[in-house]
């Protein structure tokens, strides 16, 4: 009889600690997810201030801009999926690299002198395309099952 009863509390007990944790992780993932989309969407104010102070976007300005919407929208594909778009992650580079090819060529005016850096960052940029050519096609023919994570 009293090990029904131990055996029993030992149940209740991982039942409430294992409730209490879920609702501790799910309190952390939704402030993480608030503070990372303020801290976006303050970047970018920031940022759209600083063109409009300077009078005019430069293309760089731009392309920042599109960073700023690509971890925007990450992040709210996140929040309603709880799945984290690899894709994004890797869009996201890619247009870092597109603004670091610009400023590149911009700065040096002529594309012999930092011919290397241009076929580098270029070649990243091709390679991140076929990265993302390869995710889709994988999550295309091989789709993940669909869970709310929690076992």
């Amino acid at each position: 009889m009293k090990m029904k009863w131990a055996e029993a509390t030992d149940a209740g007990m991982r039942t409430a600690a294992h409730a209490l944790g879920n609702v501790l992780v799910d309190a952390f993932h939704y402030l993480a997810l608030f503070a990372i989309g303020g801290a976006i969407v303050w970047s970018a104010v920031f940022a759209f201030f600083g063109m409009a102070t300077k009078g005019h976007a430069s293309i760089d300005d731009i392309l920042l801009l599109f960073i700023y919407l690509e971890l925007g929208a990450m992040v709210g594909i996140y929040f309603k999926t709880n799945h984290m778009p690899v894709r994004f992650l890797i869009y996201v580079a890619m247009t870092a690299l597109t603004r670091l090819l610009i400023a590149d060529v911009q700065a040096h005016h002529s594309p012999d002198v930092a011919g290397t850096g241009i076929v580098v960052v270029s070649g990243a940029i091709l390679l991140l395309a076929l990265a993302t050519l390869v995710i889709r096609f994988g999550s295309s023919r091989f789709p993940s099952p669909q869970s709310d994570g929690r076992d």
